[in-house]
């Protein structure tokens, strides 16, 4: 029941809800919302993790890509701003990691907004960018509503010095 509800909330919600509140809505422990997002997950239900919370997924906005990028921390907000400055919508940053292989951050980031947010949390929970484990390298899906639009983000980024052309699969 709790599971349909939480369902429910989700696809009426305009803006992701965090998992914390999900937990104060049905007064049950934020690992118990995490399970049973998971499930129905593994039940099919496409369900995004974002940054700021739980949402639906929504379909691509058009054509989708992956950019292999490198650079220090320092460069991040310039990197994430001019993506969502061209409309460019970035899904999620991958970084390989010699252990644990292949490791996923949603990020979700369609504005300059979402990308304050993203940074802020970062800063306010001590938190470390994935790509500082992998020396700066790192990949993100990207969405655009065109390809045009992903050549202008692709070429913004290597004019910036941070696309990795050795690795840039586009």
């Amino acid at each position: 029941m709790r599971r349909r509800q939480l369902l429910q909330v989700l696809k009426e919600s305009k803006e992701p809800i965090s998992g914390s509140q999900f937990a104060e809505m049905f007064d049950v422990s934020r690992q118990v919302i995490v399970h049973d997002i998971a499930l129905l997950r593994a039940e099919g239900h496409a369900i995004d993790a974002t940054t700021r919370g739980y949402r639906m997924t929504s379909g691509p906005i058009g054509v989708r890509d992956v950019f292999a990028v490198r650079h220090t921390p320092s460069e991040t907000q310039i990197e994430l701003m001019t993506l969502v400055d061209l409309g460019i919508v970035v899904k999620e940053v991958v970084v390989d990691h010699p252990v644990y292989g292949e490791l996923r951050g949603g990020l979700e980031l369609h504005s300059r907004r979402d990308v304050d947010l993203f940074l802020d949390r970062l800063r306010e929970h001590g938190g470390l960018l994935l790509s500082v484990l992998t020396g700066g390298a790192h990949v993100h899906t990207v969405e655009a509503p065109d390809a045009p639009t992903l050549a202008a983000g692709r070429q913004a980024l290597a004019e910036l010095g941070i696309l990795d052309e050795a690795e840039d699969r586009g």
